[in-house]
């Protein structure tokens, strides 16, 4: 045995491989039961898959980073559930491509947001952040009120969104480019923000 392993410390090609196949085997061993496991592959009561809206809002929201700042997890701590509320479990997210779940807090968790405040303070917030929160150091976004969504390719997404499991119908995904109809990125982000989190209610 001695001589085997002085043979591995010997040889960084083959310690290489060694330490990948542990490393493979304990993630697979602890990954693998989670997809066969209710709680962390069925839809909570009440989730419904993004409307085509929110679909596009959640795409400027990936898109412009505001994931890199906000998390969408809230702990099951003490501290985290008294400020944000439930804490996060993982059938509020089979319907996310990828979750976005982070762990950075420059701002407030989010996952909670929804219904917390107007559409109109969420429209103040995302054309100057200062005006409703004095002490925000995030960005103005004030071309989201100018771009349209006609370019959305809303089609295609909920079509791909539905092979990975979303349960839309195809009258659903007919309709998308209808709700879309004199919308702008501002409308779409606030109805992301608005959805956020409100499958589980926890307000109070």
């Amino acid at each position: 045995m001695s001589g085997f392993h002085e043979k591995i410390e010997k040889n960084i090609g083959l310690m290489i491989v060694l330490i990948i196949a542990t490393v493979s085997v304990g993630g697979l061993v602890q990954i693998v039961p989670l997809f066969f496991m209710g709680s962390t592959t069925e839809a909570v009561d009440g989730l419904k898959p993004y409307t085509a809206l929110q679909v596009i809002g959640r795409d400027v929201y990936v898109r412009e980073g505001c994931y890199l700042c906000h998390s969408q997890m809230i702990r099951p701590f003490r501290a985290e559930t008294e400020r944000y509320g439930h804490y996060s479990v993982a059938g509020e997210f089979v319907y996310d491509r990828p979750f976005q779940w982070g762990s950075k807090r420059t701002g407030p968790d989010l996952h909670r947001v929804g219904g917390r405040y107007s559409d109109e303070w969420h429209r103040v917030h995302l054309m100057n952040p200062r005006d409703v929160v004095p002490e925000s150091i995030m960005p103005a976004y004030p071309w989201f009120e100018e771009t349209t969504l006609e370019n959305s390719n809303i089609v295609r997404k909920m079509k791909a969104l539905r092979f990975l499991g979303a349960p839309y119908t195809d009258e659903e995904i007919e309709k998308g480019p209808e709700q879309l109809q004199g919308k702008t990125e501002m409308d779409a982000v606030i109805a992301y923000l608005q959805g956020l989190g409100t499958a589980i209610k926890t307000r109070r």
